[in-house]
């Protein structure tokens, strides 16, 4: 195979895709850290399908343009850091090929080498050992692999030597080496590129579940469109109806003429399409039981649905008028990404304008922070992401606003908490980026969680189900006992400057574990105080900031 188009390189995303998707859960065991967060390999696998999502349905030969509809999709689905860089490095890729209609091998490596460089630039601290050094090294590869002219062979070449360098990654990483892991985000973009790969020979890597019926064009489903001035009186035939007949010969011979003559006394909005096997019908109806009976005197039934129209209506109505609602306008909007009802009831009483739900288990994309300002009218916008890996994911937001947008790299949700008290609603955005900012300087946050492993990390010995102690993204403590493990915690985290110790309680803590916590430190340290939040956040059964 000498040269590629855009429809081959759309059938290379979607197959690599698919294989993505297959082993999203492996990817996320490989996941440094023995939390349940479940990251990485969902991250790519949301951010890939958004972009495979883009291409499916384009009709489309030049490359150029489908790798401009694949890096525009998955830049609107990237989430953590992992989907942010893979996103990246097919921007990269894409804007090198924009105005190629084919390529050979040898455009293609230079694409995969400007695909790795926009990602490097993407990340403010690039570290080796990760899907950088993967992608890079399998990149060098194919700039070096000038004597051969076969795409296929090419990505072989890039396969073997992503698979090599996925092995060195714990050299380079000490903490994987630690645990006993490759990088599971370099092992996320083999996957990928063994989708490529299995595309480019024509194998089928995910076989999808689809029958006959499946295959055939789907149903025009005009009852989802109203006009403005309709009332739900002006709907004559209530019942959107559906069904498939496959036909049998003991039943009535099939003439389609017939069968639309007399399925057309039911109702309206009549649709049949038929072949040797089966009739599929659309038609809206006041008797949805009578016309599949008219149906079933020409064979099986299949696929029965029958929807309310008029109660879709009044959904809509509702939406409708939900929209109408009047702008609500912000010199500055401060965005907040949230785990737990708690902790969102915090934020809002705390000035927090917009607040999105996510964390650990499920980052918001690009998309999302946008989104959840679009209707309103806002001069500028601060991001607080609470989460090291939704920060890149929010810097992206930067390129799809028409306004100023800053970042804050909160890390956690205390680091939002001390952010936001630092925040004035009467000062300009500058002012208030600054005033936020120091006030993480000297902020030291923990949490407590459970262990979905065995392991041995940053010296410490931890079994599956103990729970552990993190301070400042250092493990400190794992211990059978949680109380135990949070009076550990915190006591590491004080000094003779601490005042303060902020806990909010999670989903797994209670209110009288933390009460003994607290007895046991103020006997040692009888000049902190506690300020205690039922915070509801999922995974983490207290987190903690210490000032």
């Amino acid at each position: 195979m000498k040269s590629i188009d855009g429809a081959k390189f759309r059938e290379m995303i979607i197959s690599g895709a698919d294989n993505l998707r297959q082993h999203a859960g492996y990817v996320d065991s490989l996941n440094v850290f023995p939390v349940p967060d479940g990251d990485t390999g969902t991250n790519m696998n949301l951010s890939l399908t958004s972009g495979a999502s883009e291409v499916e349905g384009l009709d489309e030969k030049h490359i150029g343009e489908v790798g401009k509809h694949f890096s525009k999709g998955l830049l609107m689905g990237a989430r953590g850091n992992s989907g942010v860089i893979l996103s990246q490095l097919f921007r990269g890729f894409s804007k090198a090929i924009v105005d190629e209609a084919t390529l050979d091998a040898r455009t293609f490596a230079s694409a995969l080498d400007k695909g790795v460089k926009t990602a490097y630039k993407a990340v403010m601290k690039p570290v080796e050992g990760t899907i950088l050094t993967v992608a890079k090294d399998s990149a060098n590869i194919a700039l070096e692999s000038t004597d051969t002219d076969d795409m296929i062979e090419l990505m072989s070449a890039v396969i073997k030597e992503a698979k090599a360098s996925l092995k060195r990654t714990p050299d380079l990483l000490p903490v994987l080496k630690e645990v006993g892991v490759v990088d599971s985000g370099g092992q996320g973009l083999v996957y990928v590129y063994e989708g490529f790969l299995a595309a480019l020979k024509g194998e089928t890597i995910a076989k999808k579940v689809s029958n006959a019926e499946e295959n055939t064009e789907d149903f025009v489903d005009d009852h989802h469109e109203f006009d403005d001035f309709m009332t739900e009186d002006d709907i004559e035939f209530g019942y959107c109806t559906e069904f498939m007949v496959r036909f049998q010969e003991d039943k009535r011979t099939f003439d389609e003429d017939t069968f639309k003559s007399e399925m057309s006394d039911f109702g309206d909005s009549l649709l049949v399409i038929s072949d040797e096997e089966i009739v599929k019908v659309h038609v809206h109806t006041e008797t949805p039981g009578e016309a599949f009976t008219y149906g079933a005197t020409y064979g099986e039934l299949l696929k029965v649905k029958v929807e309310n129209m008029r109660e879709q209506f009044r959904e809509i109505q509702k939406k409708k008028e939900s929209k109408k609602q009047e702008k609500k306008s912000y010199d500055t909007a401060v965005i907040t990404v949230s785990a737990g009802d708690g902790v969102k009831k915090i934020f809002e009483s705390m000035g927090s304008t917009h607040v999105i739900s996510g964390g650990q288990t499920m980052n918001p994309s690009t998309q999302d922070i946008v989104d959840v300002v679009k209707n309103d009218d806002v001069k500028n916008i601060i991001v607080l992401p609470n989460n090291k890996n939704i920060i890149m994911a929010a810097e992206q937001a930067k390129y799809m606003v028409d306004v100023e947008l800053k970042v804050i790299p909160t890390k956690s949700i205390p680091h939002g908490l001390a952010a936001l008290i630092a925040f004035s609603p009467d000062v300009e955005i500058d002012e208030n980026v600054e005033s936020m900012m120091a006030a993480l300087e000297h902020l030291k946050t923990g949490q407590v969680t459970h262990a979905v492993r065995d392991t041995t990390i940053d010296g410490v010995s931890i079994k599956k189900h103990q729970h552990m102690g993190i301070a400042d993204g250092k493990i400190i403590t794992s211990k059978d006992s949680r109380e135990d493990s949070l009076t550990e915690l915190i006591s590491s985290m004080l000094d003779d400057d601490s005042e303060i110790i902020t806990v909010l309680i999670g989903e797994d803590g209670s209110e009288e574990e933390l009460e003994r916590v607290i007895e046991r430190i103020e006997e040692e340290n009888d000049e902190v105080e506690f300020e205690v939040h039922a915070g509801d956040q999922p995974v983490y059964s207290y987190l903690l900031s210490v000032e």
